[in-house]
């Protein structure tokens, strides 16, 4: 059974709305991290609210496997899931090592990138009826919270080495300037900044015949009904 396919059990839909929910806080807490943090160390209230959105995952994987027909074949079907799921940051904290920011964020995201898979399930509503305009927005939806994680990653790396920076209302101007392929005085100097600005202007470019194709339809029936 994969993501995309409906829980056997009645508790499937709470738990689906759960994951989103989580992954929504997840986002939240990670935001006041990076803006309101010293880009060294990580906070005891975003680990442990870390630690809970995991454990969140953990049992969705472990319902899903539960009630899943074919159980060894589902568990190797979704072991990258279950991998993004484990609380690796506070494992590593409850060892003794201390990593450096730079490398625990990168842990740190893991589990974000669980929450983005619960939030398909708001993409997959949105294009369930196959219509254009539900498509447009699922594609605004994806654009907007890469871009707003993008901003978050580029400012965290480069706040502390970048002049240029000013701030993360800039690292957000300078997210939204490259996805419209637009470009920004900033420059990144860091290797993350610099692979997320190659990301920016990619995604950018795979958005807008998507925007064109939506404003050409909507155009093209409003004369139709003329």
């Amino acid at each position: 059974m994969s993501l995309t396919e409906k829980p056997h059990s009645a508790a499937g839909k709470p738990l689906e709305v759960l994951k989103v929910i989580a992954g929504i806080v997840l986002l939240i807490a990670l935001s006041w991290e990076i803006v309101a943090g010293d880009h060294v160390h990580f906070s005891r209230t975003y680990l442990t609210i870390q630690f809970v959105v995991c454990l969140v995952f953990l049992y969705d994987f472990f319902a899903r496997w539960r009630t899943a027909e074919h159980r060894s074949r589902f568990f190797w079907r979704h072991l990258f899931y279950l991998l993004i799921s484990i609380p690796w940051l506070n494992l590593i904290g409850w060892t003794g090592i201390r990593p450096t920011h730079d490398w625990g964020l990168l842990v740190g995201l893991i589990p974000l990138l669980r929450a983005f898979l619960a939030m398909v399930i708001v993409v997959q509503w949105l294009v369930s009826s196959n219509t254009m305009q539900r498509i447009f927005w699922a594609y605004i939806f994806t654009v907007v919270v890469f871009t707003y994680i993008s901003g978050l990653v580029f400012y965290d790396y480069e706040a502390p080495v970048n002049d240029k920076l000013q701030g993360f209302g800039n690292a957000v101007w300078w997210a939204w300037m490259n996805v419209t392929t637009v470009g920004a005085e900033i420059f990144a100097v860091t290797t993350v900044g610099k692979i997320v600005t190659i990301l920016l202007p990619s995604l950018g470019m795979m958005f807008f015949p998507i925007f064109t194709t939506y404003i050409l339809q909507e155009y093209s029936n409003k004369k139709e009904g003329v």
